[in-house]
């Protein structure tokens, strides 16, 4: 009887618990159970493309006329406010095979070491925010995108000692940072304002589309893609010339209007003081110690003169765009313009360019540049063409005077069709490059890669994708990354990533 009762209560017990496994997740317990909306995205929905109202996009375009098809994402009736918490798990297999995986001394001979060639990588990245409506019509809200960060060295001692890190150590380094934080304001009759740490104009008239870096499902392609970030960086890691949609963009604190669209025309301004955030002169390297701007000095942020000539100020952008669907043809197109002044050199004297010069004490011209796109949709397929010229030195530094100017076209092409996506582009870029060079050579690089991505379910797409770079300048070393003999470089890589979004 005993046992009986004990084996009663054990099924009860079972029951109960299936019973509450299937039952409606409670959303006082942070859970929720819906059908799948949209992946993650780093600019909420009613201003991705910068406007205050979420476009329809193009039905020439498909899905291509936009990363996340439109009313994915809820859009809030008026006087109401709709929370969102997306998110992204990225895990891969690369392998990458350089000219810089066996190690070279200065000198040329080898310094011993040599790179397993394999790396499996994990990443993930959270977008917080919020999106409302006033009874007004005024349109307002907030968001952030968190990312991982890793801190190279914890699996090798550097100073020979043997004492490296295990798994767990080099976990407990890792931590989340900030890297978009922003509000907005709009109106769909009078546009919309954003300010604080997020895209500039050009990262949201180019969403992609222009640069054809869409159909990799976010691994950012040439962008400081994944292959990019687990080879070595010398010969793999060549600056993003065309800014947009990179941290060289939405990294510092800046003002953006977007204005609504008329006939197919939509503009936009920006203004930023420094190439930071301001709060960054209120904060030590740990958050209980002093300010580190005391008074006028190296450490502020927004410093105009000093002992850096290489940092600009007052970045000001104004940009135009054209979208327009022609029957079965959807075409789009913007040009762009910025400038930026710079900080004085008052410390010390500014020297003349040669192998041995500092860079900071170098003359630089004031940033000058401008940027054009044109990308033409027909039957699933994208051809898109982006231009950067004029006075500025690899992802949005300054030209130093007598330097080289910058040229470099993207060129791309895309299909989309179904849940399959696939694409090319290739880059080449003609730059000043080293600074300390000026006058003497100037930097070529090229760069490609091509492969696609397979939606498997939804939230969840399976990508492929292949990369070549090749850098080349007279007198500079990218083995060491400084000036120094020829020593040219080159990288490929292969990547297989499986990407979950929610």
């Amino acid at each position: 009887m005993r046992y009986t009762l004990l084996a009663s209560a054990v099924i009860l017990s079972g029951t109960t618990a299936l019973a509450h496994a299937q039952a409606p997740a409670n959303p006082s317990q942070g859970q929720y159970a819906a059908p799948y909306g949209s992946g993650p995205a780093p600019n909420n929905n009613n201003n991705s493309w910068g406007i205050a109202n979420t476009p329809s996009g193009s039905a020439a375009a498909g899905s291509l006329s936009t990363i996340y098809s439109p009313n994915t994402v809820a859009v809030p009736a008026p006087g109401t406010i709709v929370i969102h918490l997306n998110g992204r798990v990225q895990a891969q297999l690369s392998a990458s095979f350089t000219s810089s995986d066996k190690g070279l001394n200065a000198n040329g001979t080898p310094n011993g070491y040599k790179l397993n060639p394999v790396g499996l990588g994990s990443y993930v990245r959270l977008y917080p925010g919020f999106d409302a409506v006033a009874a007004n019509g005024l349109r307002y809200g907030a968001s952030v995108e968190l990312r991982q960060n890793f801190y190279g060295g914890t699996n090798y001692s550097a100073s020979g000692t043997g004492s490296t890190s295990s798994p767990s150590g080099n976990t407990s380094s890792e931590t989340i940072y900030v890297r978009r934080a922003f509000a907005y304001l709009a109106s769909d009759k009078l546009g919309i304002v954003r300010l604080g740490q997020a895209d500039g104009v050009l990262g949201l008239f180019d969403n992609c589309i222009f640069t054809s870096e869409c159909w990799d499902a976010g691994l950012t392609g040439l962008n400081g893609g994944a292959s990019q970030a687990i080879a070595p960086s010398g010969p793999m890691s060549v600056p993003w010339a065309w800014i947009s949609q990179s941290g060289a963009d939405y990294g510092n604190s800046k003002i953006v209007y977007m204005s609504p669209q008329f006939y197919g025309f939509d503009f936009g301004v920006q203004y930023a003081p420094n190439e930071g955030n301001s709060f960054s002169n209120a904060s030590g390297s740990s958050p209980i110690q002093g300010t580190t701007c005391n008074q006028a000095g190296a450490n502020c942020i927004n410093v105009s003169s000093g002992n850096d000539a290489t940092r600009w100020l007052n970045q000001v952008g104004v940009g135009l765009r054209f979208q327009r669907s022609f029957g079965p043809v959807d075409f789009k197109t913007y040009g762009f313009y910025e400038t930026a002044g710079k900080e004085d050199l008052t410390t010390t004297s500014y020297v003349n360019p040669s192998p041995s010069a500092n860079a900071s004490y170098l003359r630089y011209d004031n940033l000058s540049f401008y940027k054009a796109g044109v990308a033409v949709t027909a039957a699933n397929l994208t051809a898109a063409v982006d231009y950067i010229g004029g006075a500025v030195n690899g992802s949005l530094a300054m030209r130093p005077t007598g330097g080289a100017s910058t040229n470099a076209v993207l060129a791309g092409l895309t299909y989309a069709n179904g849940p399959i996506m696939l694409g090319a582009d290739v880059g080449i870029i003609n730059s000043q490059g080293a600074a300390q060079l000026t006058g003497l050579s100037q930097r070529h690089e090229t760069e490609f890669s091509f492969g696609g991505s397979y939606k498997l379910a939804p939230g969840v797409q399976l990508v492929g994708e292949y990369m070549y770079t090749q850098r080349h300048q007279g007198g500079y070393d990218f083995n060491q990354g400084a000036v120094g003999v020829t020593r040219d470089a080159k990288g490929q890589g292969v990547t297989f990533a499986t990407v979950l979004t929610w």
